[in-house]
């Protein structure tokens, strides 16, 4: 049987990881579908922040990455529309994949060009219509999405949205009615139990895995910790988006008391992340808000209960018994989390753990998900 041809347009891919989420997303989803579905996907030559192109990699060309995907690295200077125009209209494929809607060249551009041969188009938000996506640059999105509502760029193109509150944002946006289809992010597998811890440390060792940049939390993070009297350890990773953002964060660290470690690690490489991750107790990430969160799921696959912000997807996870969700407003409820978690007895921290653990675990091996991902690709060829 012929595999479906799923063509993706996005601004990074592996083996970049700066971008964060997105790459994992559709790593997860190309694993995850691959007996089903052939993948082409048009990119950049450099990671997200950086000039360097990658080492080994021819550029302008189709690579096989893997058997079931192929990938186009663009270098930087024949990023144009001829060249784009050019890849997709001599690429055969049955139903376009957009990630995003902001960038030129890879998420506004190609539904022009993919419109003129018609071909069926679906646009992954990723997040980027929700409400709290506005608090940055938030007045030219809004121009931006003036001006497709006045030329149609989005008529007669379905949406993908990774759940119900996402799909109602998309349509506030995009108009009421927008053809959305939900289907969650799939997540990296599990094939082994990674959390064999016997006890919580001390002293207590938090984690947290993003981009340090404002919507990320990480000086809201930082700023609340510095009330807590317990000695406690706090490893950052992630790239540093802004730099000006992160001398704040600096500034902060240094003016935290002595039982306080903060510790910036550095970059983490996506398949090194489940090993990194249970070295730790808790995971942190009070951002503004997160489409999905896959650093979330991770931290909780590795029995790691989290501390995030009530903006995600997570909810109620006190109840759980894996975690907190707090709004990030409420200081007072954000220290409470982590003086909970700190002084969470041995035995109560193992079922917490464990409880971590065989949600993700469940989550994540739920056969609903591949069917809902499938559905969004082969009811779009259908229609």
């Amino acid at each position: 049987m012929n595999k479906i041809k799923i063509l993706i347009t996005i601004d990074w891919f592996l083996p970049g990881t700066l971008s964060g989420g997105p790459v994992r997303s559709y790593a997860n989803l190309i694993e995850h579908l691959k007996d089903d579905f052939e993948f082409y996907i048009i990119t950049r030559n450099t990671d997200y922040g950086l000039d360097e192109a990658y080492e080994n990699i021819i550029p302008n060309t189709w690579i096989s990455f893997n058997d079931y995907t192929k990938i186009y690295y663009i270098a930087s200077s024949d990023l144009n529309k001829r060249h784009l125009k050019k890849i997709i209209s001599s690429t055969d494929f049955d139903v376009a994949y957009i990630n995003g809607i902001y960038s030129w060249y890879f998420s506004i551009l190609p539904v022009f060009l993919l419109k003129k041969i018609k071909k069926p188009i679906i646009i992954s938000a990723r997040g980027m219509l929700n409400s709290q996506a506005f608090s940055v640059k938030g007045t030219k999105k809004k121009v931006y999405l003036i001006l497709a509502k006045l030329l149609y760029i989005y008529k007669d193109v379905k949406f993908h949205a990774t759940n119900e509150d996402e799909a109602k944002c998309i349509k506030n946006e995009i108009g009421q009615n927008t053809f959305v289809s939900i289907a969650p992010n799939l997540p990296r597998r599990v094939h082994e139990k990674l959390n064999s811890k016997i006890a919580k440390q001390n002293p207590t060792r938090f984690v947290n895995i993003a981009r340090i940049a404002i919507e990320k939390g990480t000086l809201k993070m930082l700023e609340s910790i510095k009330d807590i009297k317990q000695p406690i350890i706090l490893d950052i990773y992630g790239p540093i988006y802004d730099k000006g953002y992160w001398n704040k964060c600096k500034d902060v660290i240094s003016t935290l008391p002595n039982h306080i470690s903060v510790n910036y690690k550095g970059i983490i490489k996506s398949d090194e992340v489940p090993l990194t991750l249970v070295k730790y107790d808790f995971f942190v990430l009070l951002s503004e808000g997160e489409n999905f969160g896959h650093a979330i799921l991770e931290g909780l696959s590795a029995g790691l209960p989290v501390i995030i912000s009530d903006q995600t997807p997570w909810k109620n996870l006190e109840a759980k018994s894996i975690g907190w969700d707090i709004k990030i407003a409420n200081n007072a409820k954000i220290i409470k989390a982590f003086n909970d978690a700190i002084h969470m007895p041995n035995e109560d921290y193992m079922i917490w753990s464990q409880a971590a653990f065989d949600f993700a675990k469940t989550f994540i091996e739920n056969p609903e998900l591949i069917q809902q991902n499938k559905a969004l690709f082969l009811n779009t060829i259908n229609n």
